[in-house]
């Protein structure tokens, strides 16, 4: 425990805790291999975002399966914040001045709270309660991680170029408002069009946009991560660290190590890890009849609506598509699927499933892992032990 002095104020610098909260299950299929702080919107995953803005490391509860891969570091004293919430310079300032037997609260949702490592239980009827007056960004379903990651993508920009400069734009390219182009360190970005009138444009270490490519913001590209040949580019769209993108792309989020390396459309999805899209794999995003999609609830177990007229696909980590694979509005598909062959699929498919459209069976467990590890040995990564530990919780729990 540590006291700072601010503005003449004095706090404790606590120890923070980003806890799943009760949406974990309405943001399955992701949730199944990660903690709610995990989720990338904008341009940074949740987690990062709350160490940015706090200054500090922070850990994380979550389920009991993924607290080997992402473990809680208790304190003497700690404030827990609920992770599906993302942080602002106000509501921080507020969090930081939690002391004990007080939590803050938005219109009965909990936001933060402290606790005492010798306390048993926290009951909050022995709490003040304070009330939040600010307003922020929360990610409570599945669509609003696309739905709100224009003003998230803006906020990260925002913040990680503050007071940073960017590295110097290529005169190859064409672009409309170059302040708003931020490129990082060893970035390569050559005869591309940039057009950041409608949003900023953020390129992170390493990354390559290669040429032909026509990017229109919101967008972010994350560090090693490559836009090929003549790729279209519409914001809001996120494309995390590791991915080779091509194609047609609007207002989707790519969690990370994921590819779409080839022709086809994909508009108002979000992508897991360690996905692949095979070659014109193509979602539609809006119905025939222009009506709202429907969406798999894996809570309610039932279609339910989303109040939206454009939604595409949430494709769970390690799950891959044939060529020509075709997917619904409205399309969930689990934790490592194999998905191929003509026609479109349910709108629902089970995690471990394999298969034709018209003849999907279960993925043996050895087999998926065995996939698993050789996606991420493409990708210059390690499929682990703790990890092989998930997948066989996620198998158990489907069967």
């Amino acid at each position: 425990m540590q006291k700072t002095i601010f503005a003449q104020k004095t706090f404790v610098v606590m120890n923070y805790i980003l806890f799943d909260g009760v949406v974990r299950n309405s943001l399955l299929p992701f949730t199944y291999t990660r903690p709610v702080a995990e989720i990338r919107i904008g341009i940074l995953t949740i987690k990062e975002k709350w160490e940015n803005y706090l200054g500090v490391t922070v850990t994380i509860l979550t389920e009991e399966y993924l607290e080997e891969k992402y473990p809680m570091v208790e304190m003497e004293e700690n404030v827990f914040i609920n992770a599906s919430i993302l942080p602002t310079l106000s509501l921080v300032e507020e969090i930081e001045f939690i002391s004990e037997k007080e939590a803050l609260l938005k219109n009965e949702e909990m936001i933060a709270f402290y606790a005492h490592s010798m306390q048993e239980e926290v009951d909050f009827d022995t709490y003040e309660l304070k009330e939040y007056a600010g307003e922020y960004l929360q990610i409570e379903t599945l669509p609003a991680i696309f739905t709100k990651n224009d003003s998230a993508l803006r906020q990260d920009f925002e913040l990680l170029t503050k007071g940073k400069t960017s590295q110097e734009i290529s005169s190859t390219n064409q672009v409309s408002f170059p302040e708003n182009v931020f490129i990082e360190e060893g970035a390569v970005v050559e005869f591309a069009i940039l057009n950041a009138s409608t949003g900023p444009i953020y390129i992170g270490k390493d990354a390559l946009v290669m040429e032909g490519s026509m990017v229109r913001g919101p967008f972010s590209l994350g560090e090693k991560s490559v836009l090929k040949m003549g790729t279209k580019i519409y914001g809001a769209t996120t494309i995390g660290p590791n991915c080779t993108v091509g194609g047609e792309v609007k207002n989707a989020v790519f969690f990370g190590n994921s590819n779409k390396g080839h022709d086809g459309y994909l508009g108002n999805s979000v992508i897991g890890e360690w996905c692949n899209l095979g070659a014109d794999t193509n979602c539609s995003n809006m119905k025939n009849n222009h009506n709202e999609v429907k969406l798999w609830n894996y809570e309610s177990e039932t279609y339910e609506n989303t109040g939206l007229q454009f939604c595409g696909l949430f494709l769970g980590d390690h799950s891959k598509t044939g060529i020509n694979a075709m997917f619904n509005t409205g399309t969930v598909v689990g934790v490592s699927c194999n998905v191929y062959g003509a026609g479109f699929p349910e709108k629902m498919i089970p995690s471990f499933s394999w298969g034709a459209v018209k003849n999907i069976s279960e993925f043996e467990i050895s087999k998926a892992k065995e996939t698993a590890k050789n996606m991420c040995k493409l990708k210059k990564s390690e499929f682990t032990e703790v990890d092989e530990l998930i997948f066989e919780a996620l198998f158990q729990n489907e069967n």
